[in-house]
Formats: structure tokens, C-alpha cells, sequence
């Protein structure tokens, strides 16, 4: 049975559309801009800023058009005179309480309500109101909240709450007290917040943003004394040129590996490496669990911190499930303080590694007691794609006219098996690669397994080896991740190999990454984009299996010995606790 369907009038354009669709939907299928602010598509659609205001011929007042369903008929006017008065006093009074640091903030120039004032032409303010002071909550070693550029338009609780299921803020109090607050107005720091960073990637303006650590960096690049190495992780190359105007997906490596030197880096390495020992180990974890009587099932991936930080505040009895191995570029960051620094002759303490991530958890994530080897800690700085672009541009490098260049020896090479990590189901399949040919003692041809691949929150595939069934499930989100482990709280489920990202759609979409705004999310799928890139590296390989990687294979000969030895459980895993969920 067909939709039914309704004609309308948008600024003198004849507009038809399913019935139910809202005047904003409508408009924006018939390529006429609305304006808006607090709306985000199916996850904030509740008409608070005001924003986006039309006529309706034959009514009073203005229709909030991304919440007013279009009607049979109906006539709608978008720029009339009294539309863009009423915009502007709307938009003047949201700036009136809005601390203007534009120079200065992180988001200048990527800022939706400086983006609005420029569009409305507001140059200055006819109502300057009242600002409060706010303590700065900066607790937190991943997020920084800075409520005096908070606009209230609540897309970052709907984020939290809707799509991540957490609801670790809240809008608090009345009038011109309303304000975003969590759980006694303490810290992000301090409650249920998992520090994914879907609620920076939603906020329009610089009221959220990542707790900017590159001035530790410079200070090391500038110390004779430090050796400093970088490693980047493989959803960086998918989006870091989108920073400089590139088109989103574009893959960047070359020109990233070419910048990171000019920024004077000791070491460029690939932190996909790092990614090839995560599966030699967690493969042959899985193989141990799958081939005993014994152990427990099934066994959940812990590449993810925010998501590891998720269970261990809200399913800390689960725990026994995940997997002992640390993250890619934590097991990297140990090796080299190991294995590269005891070759090359390098005295570890002087080592300094910096992570570049998709994730602002792995901020969280480097300063945990359990990621530390002799005293020294694993990771020692952590900056996001969006942090490393800054760099660049601080350094006047014209990143787009770049030549590329190749990581460095002898820890550069990855596969096309590290790539895909980046994206939700990726761990998953480069896993399966491995252990398929583990448990067959055979070089199987079969390499993709599409069934935990594409952008559903939740994804599950029956994969057969060696005569042996296993039920995988893929799943990205908070919320999703959820779902599935009350399935395996209640016993419900029967799989025997997990995956859980906390960002919907894996590390492309990561809490770090370059921010898009409303309408670009709206209308571009940007995971797709990102992660066809990261599937293409994949593809363009010549080694797409973990264990064929001659780096690996050279350095357990060398020094790890064999996944799962006594000095890979030192070095490359480690154990979860319980975390309460309020310290307060």
C-alpha cells in the first residue's frame, strides 16, 4: 500500500511529500534553507531555539517548522521580512548570554552560531544581556565543559541520552537559571559519563570540546633530550584532510606521515602495527576461550575505553568477558619502550610516545594505573585528529600540497587487517582472519566476512570454521552495547565472539575526529565515507592477515616469543575493575 501523499507551497515552490513529513523535512527536499540550531535529525526534534520559524498563510504567529507537520495545502513563507526580524532578535538574545571569545575559542570558523550570525548578519547586539560566571569544568582528562558558550539547545543531552543511553547531563533549573548540569553539578569527571565524546561531536558551539594537551607536545618536540615517536590510529588517515578542506574520506596517509615528520617527530610509525599484535593476541585469547571447557563466554573486544569504562561502571559483574588484551596503541606504546628502545639503544625514560586518535577515552585511557610497565607508562600524550590539524596549522604547513611519504622502520609495516580496525565490525573480521586459519592450519582464501560490516547498530552472523559454528555479534553504540549485554546478563544470548565499540559506527565517528555540522550529518553519510576508506586500504593491501605481517612475526621470534607467552601478558594485556558510577 502506498504512502499517502500531500501537496504544499514553499516559497512560491509546489512541494509534494509523504504526509507526516514536517515543513523544515519538506523544505529541505525541495532545496529551500531553513536555519536552525537546537534541531538534530532524529535526535533532538523539539523545536527549543526557535531558529527555524516560517509564516503559514491564514495563521497567526510563526510555525517552529522542524516539529510542524505539513498539511494539504498548506502555504509557507520562509524569508519573509517579519521571519528574518524575528530570527535575528531570537538569535541576538541566544548571543546576549553567550561568552564571544570567537578568536580564541576551539571552534572558530566551525561554529554553527557564529555560522548563523554571519548568515542573519547580526554584527551586533541590541539586547546585551546579563552573563553568568561558570566554573570551567575541566576535570577530566578527555572533555572540557564550558558552559558560559553553552547555547541550551540540549543536542548534546539528547546524544547522550538518546543515541548512548547514558544521560550523564541533563538540563537543570528554570528561565534564566537553566543550565546543562550533571548528577549535584559535579564533573563530567565524577558521574556516569563514559567520555565517549558524542556529546563535543553534537554541541554547535565550543561549549564542549576536547581537553587540548598538544602544548606538552611541542614542549617534548622542542627537548634535545626527549625521543619523541607518534603513532597514528587508522580512522585518522580517513578524515584528517577533511581539517584542510579535503572531501570527507579522503585517504590522507602519505601527507599525514609527510606533516608529522615536518613537525619534527624522532619516529612516524602506524599504529595499525599495533593493531596486527592486538588480533595475534586476541585471536589466540579467543581460540584458548573457544577450545575450553572452561571459559567463560563469549569474549567481548576491550580496543573501545570508553565502552571498556561503560561496563566497568554499569555491568561490572561482565567483566570476566572481556577481553585481557589492552587497545592497539597501548600494546604499541609498550613494545616501544621494549622491544624498539632495547634495539636501538635507547634509554626508555627518554622515549616519549604520542598517540594520535579518533578517541578523546584514550585521553582517559592513557592515564590508567593498569596501561604502565616498569614504572613507565605505556602512552604518554594523546591528541586527537582535530588537535593533530591544529598542530599542523600552527606550524604553517600546507598540508593539501603535501608529497607523501612512508612510516617509518622497522615498526611501519601493518595490513590491511589493522586498517579496517577503525570501523565498527572491523576487529571483528581481522579477528576471524586470524583464527580461521589458526584453528584450520591453513592459508584460507577467504578473507571477508561482510556480515559484520555497514552501518547497523547492531550486526550478527553465524561464521563457520574448521566444522566449528561460532555466532558473532558487532555491535556500535552505547546503547546498542546495552542491549546486547542484557542478552548475555539474562542468558539469552548464545555468541561466542563480541565486538562493542562505544562511538555509533566505530572509531571514524569517534569523539575526536573533525566536526560536522547539523546539516552536513543530515544529508552526507560521513561513517560511510570514512569507512569506505579505510576498506579500500584494506582492499589495496598486499598482506590483509595479522600473522602474515613479517614485523609481527620477526619481533615474537625475537622478543615476545608466541601469542599469550609470559612476556606478551606483561607487556600487551592487562584487567578491568568495577568503577562507581558517581564519586561524589
Amino acid at each position: 500500500m502506498s504512502e499517502e501523499m500531500i501537496t504544499l507551497k514553499i516559497d512560491d515552490k509546489e512541494v509534494k511529500v509523504k504526509k507526516g513529513t514536517t515543513i523544515l523535512q519538506a523544505a529541505r527536499q525541495a532545496e529551500i534553507d531553513i536555519p536552525t540550531l537546537c534541531f538534530l535529525k532524529d535526535i533532538n526534534e523539539v523545536g527549543d531555539c526557535r531558529m527555524c520559524i516560517v509564516e503559514i498563510e491564514g495563521r497567526r504567529g510563526f510555525a517552529t517548522s522542524c516539529v510542524q507537520k505539513a498539511e494539504e495545502g498548506m502555504v509557507v513563507h520562509t524569508n519573509t521580512e517579519s521571519v528574518l526580524d524575528a530570527r535575528r532578535v531570537i538569535l541576538d538574545l541566544i548571543i546576549s548570554n553567550h561568552k564571544v571569545e570567537c578568536l580564541t575559542c576551539t571552534r572558530s570558523g566551525n561554529c554553527e552560531l557564529q555560522e548563523l550570525a554571519k548568515k542573519l548578519n547580526v554584527t551586533s547586539l541590541e539586547f546585551p544581556g546579563e552573563l553568568k560566571e561558570h566554573e570551567i569544568d575541566d576535570k577530566s582528562p578527555s572533555i572540557v565543559r564550558d558552559f558560559s558558550k553553552c547555547v541550551l539547545c540540549r543536542r548534546c543531552v539528547a546524544t547522550c541520552k538518546n543515541v548512548q543511553n547514558i544521560g550523564a547531563i541533563a538540563c537543570a533549573n528554570r528561565g534564566f537559571e537553566s543550565c546543562i548540569a550533571t548528577v549535584g553539578n559535579n564533573s563530567l569527571n565524577d558521574v556516569n559519563c563514559t567520555l565517549c565524546g558524542q556529546c563535543i561531536q553534537s554541541c554547535p558551539t565550543g561549549a564542549l570540546h576536547e581537553k587540548e594537551t598538544i602544548d606538552d607536545v611541542w614542549k617534548h618536540l622542542k627537548n634535545p633530550d626527549s625521543y619523541v615517536v607518534v603513532q597514528t590510529a587508522p580512522a585518522v588517515r580517513a578524515a584528517l584532510g577533511e581539517e584542510f578542506g579535503m572531501d570527507i574520506g579522503t585517504n590522507v596517509t602519505g601527507k599525514m606521515v609527510t606533516a608529522l615528520k615536518r613537525l619534527g617527530f624522532d619516529k612516524v610509525f602506524d599504529t595499525n602495527t599495533g593493531a596486527d599484535f592486538t588480533i595475534m593476541e586476541e585471536a589466540n585469547e579467543f581460540i584458548e576461550r573457544f577450545t575450553s571447557k572452561d571459559a567463560v563466554l563469549p569474549m567481548i573486544t576491550s580496543c573501545s575505553p570508553g565502552w571498556v569504562r561503560y561496563i566497568e561502571m554499569n555491568y561490572p559483574e561482565l567483566l570476566p568477558h572481556l577481553s585481557t588484551c589492552k587497545s592497539p596503541h597501548q600494546m604499541f606504546g609498550a613494545l616501544i619502550k621494549s622491544y624498539y628502545a632495547e634495539k636501538e639503544g635507547i634509554d626508555p625514560n627518554k622515549i616519549y610516545v604520542v598517540s594520535v586518535m579518533p578517541c578523546i577515552a584514550k585521553k582517559f585511557e592513557r592515564t590508567r594505573e593498569e596501561m604502565e610497565n616498569n614504572g613507565l607508562c605505556d602512552v604518554d600524550n594523546v591528541i586527537t585528529t582535530r588537535e593533530l590539524s591544529r598542530m599542523i596549522k600552527q606550524a604553517n604547513i600546507e598540508f593539501t600540497k603535501l608529497e607523501d611519504s612512508n612510516f617509518d622502520d622497522p615498526m611501519g609495516e601493518a595490513t590491511g587487517a589493522g586498517a579496517i580496525f577503525g570501523t565498527t565490525g572491523g576487529v571483528m573480521e581481522a579477528a576471524l582472519r586470524t583464527a580461521q586459519d589458526t584453528l584450520t592450519g591453513k592459508d584460507l582464501d577467504k578473507i571477508d566476512f561482510k556480515a559484520v560490516r555497514g552501518g547497523e547498530g547492531i550486526k550478527k552472523a553465524n561464521i563457520k570454521i574448521a566444522d566449528k559454528e561460532i555466532n558473532v555479534v558487532a555491535a556500535s553504540g552505547l546503547a546498542n552495547a546495552q542491549k546486547i549485554l542484557e542478552e548475555i546478563k539474562q542468558g539469552k544470548a548464545d555468541y561466542q565472539f563480541v565486538e562493542i565499540m562505544a562511538c555509533p559506527g566505530g572509531c571514524v565517528m569517534g569523539g575526536g575526529q573533525p566536526i560536522k555540522s547539523s546539516k552536513v550529518r543530515e544529508t552526507v553519510d560521513v561513517r560511510k565515507l570514512r569507512a569506505d576508506c579505510l576498506y579500500s586500504i584494506d582492499e589495496a593491501s598486499t598482506i590483509r592477515k595479522s600473522h602474515e605481517n613479517p614485523v609481527i612475526k620477526k619481533i615474537y621470534k625475537e622478543f615476545l616469543q608466541k601469542p599469550g607467552s609470559e612476556i606478551s601478558h606483561k607487556l600487551l594485556h592487562t584487567h578491568y575493575n568495577e568503577i562507581k558510577k558517581y564519586r561524589i
